[in-house]
């Protein structure tokens, strides 16, 4: 499987930023081709200490070739130009193969 994760940091408000991801950027990845899932992460919580990061949502897809035409698509750019600007300030997105341990 392959993942694209996107890590968020504390936003400035909370509440905006909820509301922006669950009834904007959500409903837009979802239409993207190629994803298979998306799980998400909020209430983080680090050993030792407050979390950096304030949501992780990981977004799976069949494989590599799946993921790099999900990344090619309008719909795509689309998510990706809302995420830029409603969170471009406070994410971080990594992407890799993911093999059960």
């Amino acid at each position: 499987m392959y993942k694209l994760i996107a890590l968020f940091r504390p936003p400035a408000n909370v509440e905006d930023f909820d509301r922006h991801y669950n009834e904007v950027h959500a409903p837009l990845m979802k239409q993207v081709p190629g994803l298979e899932r998306i799980t998400v992460g909020r209430g983080l919580r680090s050993f030792g200490g407050d979390s950096p990061y304030y949501m992780i949502a990981e977004m799976e897809f069949a494989d590599r070739d799946a993921f790099k035409a999900a990344m090619a698509s309008d719909e795509n750019k689309a998510a990706g130009k809302d995420v830029m600007g409603f969170a471009g300030e406070i994410i971080t997105m990594v992407h890799g193969e993911f093999t059960e341990g």
